[in-house]
């Protein structure tokens, strides 16, 4: 068992790539995937559905090889070392896969055995999060809510105190005040040195990370702290409202001080090349300089990554 020299990174990904056949045609799901976390880190992988979010993880967590490159966890090799690495890592998928006939109980008790360990042992870890699904302990996992599956499926991740948790888009179908509450469980586990890992294709929940990737069509596009990657974002960006919205959006994108335009929840966003170009506005349009965030440096880089 060789280990990585070095103690500060949880985990280091080095050129990794992963194809699938798809009506017996090669399709590059991961290409040239390179990343260093350091140890205590919440990390987000950012990116739509599709873009090798789960791929990446589901390596990660050795549950699928690598058409190549290495990967580290705490030092070990994830392909060579997968027997050890997997007592020290917690994984939660993006889809529920606890057993649903099973009480809540029951599957804490399953998994806890499946790791040497009992509910008891590493209570302290899980106190915060049990206690709201305690009074529903006895009900089928398959009759919980979607918020109450997903702390379940937390604690089970948990139960053997991991120093590295994979969280598969975690908040994917639940309503805002869980989410909410997840994220702030997130935080306390940090607290505890816990490394986590989590993806979403939700840009509002990057803030909350200590640094992102940003990822698209298996390609990493940057990694930074969520403040500097807003920060990156240096053109003139404003929003557009009128009562022609679609017409807007195809007048706007033909003038040529424009250097993208797109629909942005009830507005359009409209980035211009430079801080000195005036645009020609159609009567009846509002427009206003806004502050960019996250998504918008996102879609500037999907864009010229096309």
């Amino acid at each position: 068992m060789e280990k990585l020299n070095s103690d500060s990174l949880a985990v280091k990904v080095e050129g990794v790539s992963k194809s699938y056949l798809v009506n017996k045609q090669p399709v590059l799901a991961l290409n040239d995937i390179n990343f260093e976390i350091p140890s205590g880190t919440l990390f987000g992988l950012i990116g739509p559905d599709g873009a090798g979010k789960t791929t990446l993880f589901r390596i990660l967590t050795t549950l699928l090889l690598p058409d190549a490159g290495i990967l580290y966890i705490n030092g070990l090799n994830v392909v060579d070392d997968f027997k050890v690495l997997r007592k020290q890592m917690g994984y939660m998928p993006g889809k529920f896969s606890l057993y649903t006939d099973l009480t809540v109980e029951e599957n804490l008790l399953f998994f806890a055995s499946l790791f040497d360990t009992t509910i008891e042992a590493n209570y302290d870890l899980i106190k915060d999060i049990y206690e709201q699904i305690a009074p529903f302990k006895n009900r089928r996992a398959g009759q919980l809510s979607g918020g109450m599956k997903q702390k379940l499926a937390l604690c089970c991740a948990l139960i053997h105190r991991p120093s590295i948790l994979f969280l598969d888009e975690p908040t994917t179908g639940v309503d805002a005040v869980s989410r909410k509450e997840f994220w702030e469980m997130l935080q306390r586990l940090k607290e505890e040195g816990i490394t986590i890992l989590v993806s979403t294709p939700y840009m509002d929940e990057a803030s909350l990370c200590d640094q992102v990737a940003l990822i698209q069509q298996g390609k990493i596009l940057h990694i930074d702290t969520p403040g500097n990657i807003v920060n990156r974002f240096d053109k003139p960006l404003y929003a557009l409202k009128s009562d022609q919205m679609l017409s807007l959006l195809k007048v706007m994108s033909e003038d040529p001080a424009v250097a993208d335009i797109y629909p942005f929840g009830e507005v359009h966003h409209m980035v211009l090349k430079d801080k000195n170009q005036k645009v020609c506005l159609p009567d009846g349009v509002h427009m206003q300089r806004i502050e960019p965030n996250i998504e918008d440096l996102f879609i500037y880089l999907m864009r010229s990554h096309d």
